[in-house]
């Protein structure tokens, strides 16, 4: 298989802090194969007693991760990306529209993946609804039932709008904060649909299949990171494009 790189640049990955790990009293020792040392400037402030993730093997697991995602997406597999946090919802929902993925940007809904056959019928739910009130169908109803769906319709938006069209299981989730998104990775691993994660330095490595050591706290961190992952899903898609034209023609 040929590498694609995503042009990785270690000046840009540190000026979006994404060596900044956790504070060293929170670090979960597994992760010291990825740890360059702790940060030792007292001038910076609140960040003398932190560890620091060494960019040389962040680059080298996303420069991984953009690869597998490359030949995944050229092959038509689906993705499913995995925020929740406030900070970063909107970064989720862009990067995954943007992308073609799906995407879980409000809650992780226990069972969502484990319980496939409960989410796919809310999911259907969630379609008849939205196809209701596109037609004017819910004007047809008394006051108190309109208000009730649209209640329905609201909370279904909020936690199953990202996944209103995934038809099956994704063939590669990407989570972005492997700590708080734990019980999503678990049932990743119920089900053998393999992970991308980015792992901080309070994270456990080894449930994993593809980690990317890196601060999953900070906006600028999680952006950089995202932007090159969605590229790589970007570009595959494309070559599968380009592939299926050429079939066509020939």
């Amino acid at each position: 298989m040929t590498r694609r790189y995503c042009n990785i640049d270690l000046d840009g990955m540190r000026d979006a802090r994404v060596h900044l790990g956790h504070k060293i009293k929170q670090w979960n020792p597994k992760m010291a194969p990825y740890i360059l040392e702790k940060c030792k400037d007292k001038h910076i402030r609140n960040r003398n007693d932190k560890h620091i993730i060494n960019l040389i093997k962040t680059a080298r697991f996303l420069s991984e991760a953009c690869n597998l995602i490359f030949y995944a997406a050229s092959r038509g597999n689906q993705f499913l990306i995995v925020g929740t946090k406030k900070e970063v919802a909107d970064l989720v929902a862009r990067a995954a529209i943007k992308a073609r993925c799906h995407y879980v940007n409000k809650k992780w809904l226990g069972g969502m993946l484990t319980n496939w056959s409960t989410t796919k019928k809310g999911l259907y739910k969630f379609r008849d609804l939205k196809i209701k009130q596109k037609m004017g169908r819910l004007k047809q109803l008394n006051k108190r039932d309109v208000t009730r769906l649209k209640r329905q319709l609201a909370h279904l938006q909020e936690y199953l709008g990202g996944i209103k069209y995934m038809t099956r299981l994704p063939d590669i989730v990407i989570i972005l904060d492997q700590h708080k998104e734990y019980i999503a990775l678990l049932e990743c691993i119920t089900l053998g649909i393999p992970t991308i994660c980015l792992i901080d330095t309070n994270c456990d490595p080894d449930p994993v299949d593809l980690p990317i050591p890196a601060n999953d706290d900070t906006r600028s961190s999680i952006q950089l990171i995202l932007n090159k992952l969605v590229f790589a899903i970007c570009k595959g898609r494309s070559s599968e494009k380009l592939k299926t034209s050429k079939t066509y023609n020939e």
